[in-house]
């Protein structure tokens, strides 16, 4: 199983050394500086390379200004999305936005952990596990979501939240760790 087949299984895996995820890593870094050098009113040239890096995007979409990721092919993103400026998605897992999502500036989603085993940690292996936002969601500035976290439909995460466990659908939820505080 190759150190690529291992992180997209959720399994330990070897990112510093494999040279399959590094050239992926370089690739992607690279087009993420081609599209945060564009001209900020060059839409069509942003539209096309964001939906090019991206696995699967609606066709109302917009990604401010600077953007970085890791991989861009675990990114998946409905209709009427919006991120804003400074924004980055460690996307080892598969990262996927539904409809009608709008995410604030400074903003991060992380896939990948490492083992709290140093022995372990220290042998450079990681592992990532996937994201999943739902229908409807807006995320607050400098929000921070974690491996593995589902964030449900109808949702709002407020401003600095660090998002360590899933949040149900229908709730408004703030908080380090973020936490539900009101039903909608």
């Amino acid at each position: 199983m190759s150190e690529k087949d291992k992180m997209l299984a959720g399994e330990l895996y070897d990112a510093n050394y494999d040279k399959e995820l590094i050239n992926d890593r370089y690739k992607a870094k690279d087009i993420c500086y081609e599209y945060n050098n564009l001209k900020p009113s060059d839409i069509e040239g942003k539209d096309k390379i964001i939906k090019s890096l991206f696995a699967k995007t609606g066709k109302q979409i917009i990604v401010e200004q600077n953007f970085w990721c890791d991989y861009g092919y675990n990114i998946s993103v409905g209709e009427n999305f919006y991120m804003n400026h400074n924004c980055i998605i460690l996307d080892g897992a598969k990262v996927e936005f539904g409809d009608n999502v709008f995410i604030a500036p400074n903003c991060s989603f992380y896939t990948a952990g490492h083992p709290l085993d140093y022995e372990t940690r220290n042998k450079g292996l990681e592992y990532a596990k996937p994201i999943k936002v739902g229908n409807n969601v807006w995320i607050g500035g400098n929000v921070t979501v974690l491996p593995g976290v589902t964030i449900g439909d109808n949702v709002t995460i407020g401003a600095g939240s660090v998002v360590t466990k899933d949040i149900p659908s229908n709730v408004v939820a703030v908080g380090n760790p973020c936490k539900v505080i009101k039903e909608l």
